[in-house]
Parts: structure tokens; C-alpha cells; sequence
């Protein structure tokens, strides 16, 4: 690979401490060089409404603009209730509007969802690849990432410590820029 992919990373959990974030992080640190990950921040999105269309608010302008100039997307999410959450779900949506202007078209993406409990958010994994199929997004199928035991992974300085894990991450990310590579328009 000779091309350098832009990557925009949606973290759908807003907490500080985010075992998410710090896992977007170590994604970005660990990814190939021709990947370059940046985090879009989701927390400021006013709540979708289709009456704003006509005039949409400047947070949901810029949101959709620079994800339409990425090569692909992210998500790194957690599990609320068997599914993702409302900032993850409410980008989404705001993305994918008006109908037919989805930013979300043809874009590859891949899906890692962080948990402290031991499945490691398999049912939000699975909830947010459902609408990526809906909003025509390559979604890599292999490998899964469900990373378990996130409270464990991180040392006080929010550096991976887990050697196991950082090895999967960073053979994911490969297998992300291989996917990119073959799926990009």
C-alpha cells in the first residue's frame, strides 16, 4: 500500500475516563502508517430532527462534512441495554440525512466495541452493524473485536499494558488497512 487513508473514529462513549476513547487511542497508535485516525467528536450534535433539514444546525455541517472526506470510518463503542448508545446512534442518523445525502455510503468501516464485562459489548457490536448494512457500509466482517476487560487494560497514564490485547489490536488495524485498501472509492 502507497496511499495514506484518512480514518475518522467515532467513539460513542462521552465519558472522560472512556475505556472507549482510551482504546481509540491505542488503535491510533498501533495502526499501520498508511492509516491516519482522527476521533470525530459526536457529544456536541444537537438530537436529529428531520424539520432542521432545510436549515441544519452548524455542529451537523461540519459533523458531515468531515466525515464525508474520510476514507473511512471507525466506531469504537460501548454496550448500553444490549445496544449502542443514543451520541453513537444520534451520529449516525445525522450523518445518513437528508435521505439520499448519507455520508455513510460506500465508506469502509470496522466496528470494535469495549466493555469491563467480559463479553466485551458483543450485542452493541452486532446493533451497529445492522444499521451499517442499512447505510451501505463495507463493514470488515474479520477479525471481531470485542474487547473484554477494559478496566484492566490501561495503567494510570492511559497506556495499553495488556500485551495480548495490544497484539490483537494491532493485527486488527492491519487486517482495517487491507479492508480500506480494497474497499476504497
Amino acid at each position: 500500500m502507497n496511499e495514506t487513508y484518512d480514518v475518522a473514529v467515532l467513539v460513542g462513549s462521552l465519558r472522560k475516563e472512556s475505556f472507549n476513547r482510551k482504546v481509540a487511542n491505542a488503535l491510533a497508535e498501533l495502526a499501520p502508517p498508511e492509516l491516519k485516525l482522527e476521533i470525530v467528536e459526536i457529544g456536541q450534535l444537537p438530537l436529529y430532527n428531520q424539520d432542521l433539514d432545510a436549515n441544519p444546525p452548524a455542529a451537523w455541517k461540519t459533523f458531515r462534512e468531515r466525515v464525508k472526506r474520510a476514507d473511512a470510518v471507525l466506531f469504537v463503542t460501548p454496550e448500553y441495554n444490549r445496544g449502542i448508545p443514543a451520541p453513537l446512534k444520534n451520529a449516525i442518523d445525522v450523518g445518513s440525512r437528508p435521505y439520499g445525502q448519507s455520508v455513510w455510503n460506500d465508506k469502509p468501516g470496522a466496528v470494535v466495541s469495549v466493555s469491563p464485562a467480559a463479553i466485551g459489548g458483543f450485542g452493541a457490536n452486532h446493533h451497529l452493524r445492522q444499521s451499517l448494512v442499512f447505510l451501505n457500509v463495507p463493514a470488515m466482517q474479520q477479525p471481531e473485536a470485542y474487547i473484554g476487560g477494559a478496566d484492566k487494560l490501561f495503567d494510570a497514564s492511559n497506556k495499553l499494558v495488556n500485551e495480548g490485547t495490544r497484539k490483537f489490536l494491532q493485527a486488527f488495524m492491519q487486517s482495517f488497512a487491507a479492508w480500506i485498501s480494497t474497499n476504497a472509492k
